[in-house]
């Protein structure tokens, strides 16, 4: 069933009710990539989700948990080769967990050769303070023709941009990030055919409270007003693109 939005990035998990959470994608025909944040919580919404049309569950182990939850990188090979899909993964060098820095490379790194492997994987991946790390570990250890990387929220500079870009990554776009003066060079670096949507909820807030799962509809809004397209051909890009992402 073809959908009518993207959200690309979301924690269903981390909302009151998965179930209905999950249900609410459904109703708004929301493609929508559930990310978990540790391999342990994998089993559950790959359930929930089994007969789902639009919400796929991604394997995660967050680079802010690695402190705790590196020893679950075994359960991670385990589990892997019960979704195409991974995340949220990669690197977060901000001053909580910098810490961890060194362990969150040793766990990403063998995410990553996992996951060329494997073969065929997507992968969501964060990078907060440290898109030349992500991307040079990208670059070395999944080959393009061996995986697919979307930048989950990228706030790297111009030129990680550009070579994010050169490398073949796609970008996931929430509404908290047209808040920063950068977003304009952001959108006009990022390729039409290398946009997603995401929410990133329930972590972005709109009125003081967490956005609904799947509720793009005002990214969509800020995308088509920025790039001189219509509304509905926005929709259609994103959708498109997504398309082109997973097939």
């Amino acid at each position: 069933m073809k959908p009518d939005f993207v959200d690309f990035h979301a924690h269903l998990d981390l909302y009151p009710d998965l179930e209905a959470a999950i249900r609410t994608c459904e109703i708004s025909k929301t493609a929508t990539l559930a990310v978990t944040t540790t391999p342990q919580a994998f089993a559950r919404n790959k359930e929930l989700a089994k007969d789902s049309a639009f919400v796929r569950v991604a394997l995660g182990l967050h680079p802010q948990l690695v402190a705790d939850r590196a020893s679950e990188i075994a359960l991670f090979e385990r589990l892997l080769p019960q979704t195409r899909y991974v995340g949220e993964v990669g690197l977060d060098a901000s001053p909580r967990f910098y810490g961890s820095f060194e362990m969150q490379k040793e766990v990403f790194g063998k995410i990553l050769d996992l996951c060329a492997d494997a073969g065929d994987k997507v992968l969501s991946i964060h990078s907060v303070r440290c898109a030349k790390h992500v991307l040079d570990m990208v670059e070395s250890r999944l080959p393009s023709e061996r995986g697919k990387v979307v930048l989950h929220w990228f706030t790297g500079s111009a030129s990680e941009l550009r070579r994010a870009v050169d490398l073949g990554c796609y970008f996931s776009i929430n509404e908290r990030m047209f808040g920063s003066p950068k977003v304009d060079v952001v959108l006009k670096a990022i390729p039409s055919d290398r946009l997603l949507t995401e929410t990133d909820g329930p972590f972005v807030e709109r009125d003081g409270l967490p956005i609904q799962p799947g509720d793009v509809v005002k990214v969509v809004e800020l995308l088509a007003a920025r790039s001189g397209r219509t509304y509905a051909e926005t929709q259609r890009l994103l959708t498109q693109n997504l398309m082109s992402l997973v097939t």
